[in-house]
């Protein structure tokens, strides 16, 4: 039980760890930056229920009521959902955009962010006193994000248009323009 935080935080590696690539895949079927995030709603909100009641009838203490919220539970974890979501939308802006292209360039931004934007945020709400190694290894994860999208392996350029059309897998309307 003791390395369960370990594991699930690795597998939550592996899941977001791949959902870039995932994503491309599903922009590419679609064609469409946005109906894939239509599904990643749907995802969202099945696998968040269905969580949800899981752990709390996993968890639920005798005489606890199952369904009693706090208003602060109920503001917290909405604004928590809306980062999720938003960090979605903004991940399939930065793949409709032109990430597509390089999602390894992309999810190293993102994850590398993430874990900066993480720290710094502990600073800012805990106001506990800050190792400088914690700013050494901010700038470390920089170096790293750079380090790894320049050397992760690049998909092959996309075949040339035929002529008179749009090359396969792009869509004849300029981004932006629809």
């Amino acid at each position: 039980m003791k390395y369960m935080p370990i594991v699930f935080a690795l597998l939550t590696g592996l899941f977001w760890g791949t959902y870039g690539q995932t994503l491309a895949q599903a922009r590419a079927f679609e064609k469409s930056a946005f109906k894939p995030y239509v599904m990643i709603g749907v995802a969202y909100l099945v696998w968040g229920i269905i969580g949800g009641l899981a752990g709390m009838a996993y968890t639920q203490k005798p005489g606890e009521a199952f369904f009693s919220f706090t208003k602060q539970g109920i503001f917290w974890g909405f604004a928590a959902g809306s980062l999720g979501a938003w960090g979605a939308l903004t991940l399939t802006l930065a793949m409709f955009t032109g990430g597509t292209a390089m999602p390894q360039i992309v999810m190293p931004i993102v994850f590398g962010t993430a874990v900066s934007v993480s720290a710094i945020t502990a600073v800012l709400t805990t106001k506990a006193e800050t190792n400088p190694m914690l700013w050494v290894g901010i700038a470390g994860m920089a170096i790293c994000i750079v380090v790894v999208a320049y050397f992760t392996p690049h998909a092959a350029p996309h075949a040339p248009a035929p002529a008179g059309g749009t090359p396969a897998g792009q869509s004849a309307v300029p981004h932006g323009k629809a």
